[in-house]
């Protein structure tokens, strides 16, 4: 945690006080002098975490009687009782809400501080929240959280160990962690190309169509001493029934009250117009109305400065929003393509890899055909030996035989007998000799056929060795080191509203650029057509998909275990209605009705 000294001009050495403030997402400690002023630790802590939208927020902290009040800006802080707890705390929260989020909040900063409370009071359940959109917000969450959905890196039971839907909602139905997991990632899934800041500002824009958002309730009562609840926020002020807290019966835009006061614990608004009755209501403590007229006036100066020019400071903010953003999706643009480029280039990396394999298994296919070779011409020349040998013995016993019938012949034949014995001797040595010499006939002619398949199991060896050799030469275009890695008032009991919507003074031509300046008016109207198209189509796919989620889980809901909200938000949605058409017919009635129906309650 960060350790800021704030020291005052002023001599004298005063006493250095130890104050920790903690923020949705860090805890900071300061050191202050004892005189500083509540808008001197506001300041300091506003610089340290670079928020420049100051006027949505403000320091709360629990008095010593343990109530919620606010730091007063224009008074000590040691002159407000803020407890002897050393160091003493405070919580940096947002103390008003925008009415249109997108359109309001500028800064990133502005929005991650605000989606952090917003998500956390849904949590909390002080925000009542449908189921089916609990989990398309926990959606929206996790891709702020974690960035792209990657099934490579995702692992099974990482998202059930997140805060993610409110315990109400997990209560209500017979479903696993696992299964909530499966939904909420298939959602999840659908994010992908979303930064932390446009999931953020999605989330913001679901959850401030929520009855709930952005309201301060208050427990009041009327002259019959009925209990209410008094609602304040950014469009005005809300009275709701004792055991419904989301739709209000009786609601009072800022544009309809003139004068907001209190005395002890009786409260009044005045309404504009002549003959106009007053609003009078009854809370439990004076402290309650002074925090109701406090959040009063902060809640119509932000009304008022909504429907006023932007200020320079709001303006330069918006500019450096626009560039910031320019440059955030030209970054995004040169990351995709460098991706795309990697995501190619391990693709022909894979190519290369799946070739070479291919090339090898060639190689010893080939390595193996010609050792088979080789085993064949060897086996082929020492049959071919033998089959040389096997001819020349015959030749031999051809020759004796031959020799021995020359003899028979010269031989002298004393007898008749010896003669016809000689002939007949003669005649069986020249049918051995005939057989000799036809085996001997046989056994050249396979001898050549030997020769020859020998010439073709050498033909085919010296083709399997220039194979080898060709492959082996093959340049493969491969290189390991081709691949490269690519590695966020004074003390005041009377309010008089002043709904006169000043022009300021047109800033001089340099305040504003004229390259800001849409140079073709058609083309802009085209855009926000577009827009408005896409914004459409946007929200009828989601109330589509909402629709589908909460039809596949309503068989799961345990009926016993819903809660009133859920039963009136039921009611809300059979009637058709929502936060904003209930706020327009409860409008539509006059003052005096609406006053009359209050003293009714």
């Amino acid at each position: 945690m960060p350790l800021v000294s704030m020291k005052k001009s002023s001599g004298g050495n005063s006493k250095n006080l130890p104050v920790r403030v903690t923020t949705m997402d860090a805890e900071l400690e300061f050191e202050i002098e004892s005189k500083a002023m509540g808008k001197e630790l506001f300041d300091l802590v506003c610089r340290t975490i670079g928020l420049r939208e100051t006027w949505y927020f403000g320091l709360q902290f629990v008095d010593s009687k343990g109530y919620i009040a606010w730091l007063k800006f224009d008074k000590k802080v040691l002159g407000q009782d803020v407890g002897k707890e050393t160091p003493i705390p405070f919580l940096f929260l947002a103390k008003f809400y925008p009415e249109d989020v997108s359109e309001e909040l500028i800064q990133e900063i502005t929005q991650h501080l605000f989606f952090l409370q917003v998500k956390q009071s849904i949590l909390n359940m002080d925000i009542y929240c449908p189921p089916e959109a609990s989990v398309l917000l926990a959606s929206y969450a996790v891709q702020a959280k974690y960035g792209d959905y990657d099934p490579s890196t995702y692992k099974a039971g990482m998202l059930a160990s997140e805060d993610l839907l409110p315990q109400r909602v997990i209560d209500q139905y017979q479903m696993t962690p696992e299964m909530w997991e499966e939904r909420i990632k298939v959602w999840y899934a659908d994010r992908r190309g979303m930064t932390r800041d446009e999931a953020e500002i999605e989330y913001l824009k679901i959850a401030q169509d929520f009855e709930m958002y952005g309201v301060n309730y208050f427990q009041i009562k009327n002259k019959k001493h009925t209990d209410l609840w008094l609602g304040v926020d950014a469009r005005g002020i809300n009275v709701y029934e004792r055991d419904n807290r989301l739709t209000p019966k009786i609601t009072f835009p800022w544009s309809e009250i003139k004068n907001i006061s209190f005395k002890d614990k009786k409260f009044l608004i005045k309404n504009v117009g002549k003959g106009a009755a007053d609003f009078t209501f009854y809370a439990p403590k004076l402290r309650i109305n002074k925090l109701i007229l406090e959040l009063c006036v902060g809640n119509h100066e932000l009304f008022m400065r909504r429907r006023k020019p932007d200020s320079m400071e709001t303006q330069q903010m918006k500019a450096q929003a626009r560039e910031e953003k320019a440059r955030k999706q030209l970054d995004r643009a040169r990351l995709a393509k460098e991706k795309q480029m990697r995501e190619e280039m391990m693709r022909e990396k894979e190519d290369l890899e799946r070739r070479l394999m291919q090339l090898q298994d060639e190689v010893r296919m080939s390595q193996e055909a010609l050792m088979r070779s080789e085993e064949t011409a060897d086996l082929l020349a020492e049959k071919v030996r033998i089959m040389d040998e096997e001819a020349l013995l015959l030749r031999e016993k051809s020759k004796e035989a031959e020799n021995e019938v020359h003899r028979i012949k010269v031989s002298a034949i004393k007898t008749e007998e010896e003669r016809l014995l000689m002939e007949h001797r003669a005649r069986e040595a020249e049918m051995i000799a005939a057989k000799l010499l036809e085996d001997s006939e046989r056994r050249a002619k396979e001898a050549e056929t030997l020769k020859d398949e020998l010439l073709h199991a050498r033909i085919a060896e010296k083709f399997a060795k220039d194979k080898l050799l060709e492959v082996s030469r093959t340049n493969i275009p491969y290189s390991a080191g081709s691949f490269h890695s690519y590695h966020m008032a004074p003390e005041m009991n009377e309010l008089k509203l002043d709904h006169t919507i000043l022009t300021p003074t047109p800033p001089p031509p340099t305040q504003m650029p004229v390259e800001h300046l849409p140079a073709d008016m058609d083309q802009l109207s085209l855009e926000i057509e577009k827009e408005r198209q896409e914004y459409m189509e946007k929200s009828k796919n989601l109330q589509e998909q909402l629709k589908e989620l909460k039809t596949e889980i309503e068989v799961l809901k345990v009926e016993d275990r819903q809660t009133d909200f859920d039963r009136l938000h039921e009611e809300i949605i059979q009637r058709g209605d929502t936060k904003y058409s209930t706020l327009r017919k409860i409008g539509a009635s006059t003052s005096n009705a609406r006053v009359a129906f209050f003293e009714e309650l």
